[in-house]
């Protein structure tokens, strides 16, 4: 269920509302055979909320998974993330510091999603160097330049944010901010609006 709902993000599916009405059927089968296990439920809130975008659902699924294993760092960052896309950045701050306690070597996307979480919070300096972290062990991190790109904008960067910008183009020549907002996960729509506009000004289309 997992896969499948991380495909539809990525675009590989050409008709996603039936991707994600299986990972959803699945995702529920895997906690009605066992409420115990912990990424079950992080599956499940994963494809709650892309496939209904019912945040509140998801954000208690990664809450339950936590209960259920709290020193799994990936199941913590998964919390945060979700709540971050659920708009709650200062209460994702505090869950990604204790993920990357947990784990000595992070995920980029908790990184990335950490970075979006400062950024929201206006806390631009924070949000960049999260990014060129991340780009400085892995240059082509898609997500980490289009953080990066918004990031700078924000901060009123724009000559670096063009520089992000034309990275982006690089890595993936047929980007496009339609396609990013289609797959990009926020309860409130004036955020993911405002985040396209930001890579709009950059230079994307």
């Amino acid at each position: 269920a997992t896969v499948l709902g991380n495909e539809v993000m990525m675009g590989v599916h050409k008709n996603p509302g039936e991707v994600l009405a299986r990972a959803t059927e699945l995702a529920q089968k895997a906690v009605v055979i066992d409420d115990s296990l912990a990424q079950a439920h992080v599956t499940l809130g994963f494809i709650s909320i892309m496939h209904k975008r019912d945040f509140d659902k998801g954000i208690a699924e990664a809450e339950r998974a936590v209960a259920l294993e709290p020193n799994s760092a990936d199941i913590v960052a998964m919390l945060a993330i979700f709540l971050t896309w659920g708009g709650h950045p200062e209460e994702a701050i505090p869950i990604f510091k204790k993920a990357m306690r947990l784990s000595p070597i992070p995920q980029p996307r908790w990184l990335f999603n950490m970075a979006n979480a400062y950024r929201m919070m206006g806390q631009y300096e924070e949000a960049i160097s999260i990014c060129k972290r991340i780009i400085q062990k892995q240059p082509d991190q898609l997500y980490a330049h289009i953080h990066l790109a918004a990031a700078y904008m924000d901060a009123g960067r724009e000559e670096e944010a063009r520089a992000e910008a034309a990275e982006i183009l690089r890595i993936d020549p047929k980007f496009s901010l339609e396609n990013f907002a289609k797959a990009t996960p926020r309860k409130d729509p004036a955020e993911l609006a405002r985040m396209v506009e930001l890579l709009r000004k950059a230079g994307l289309k």
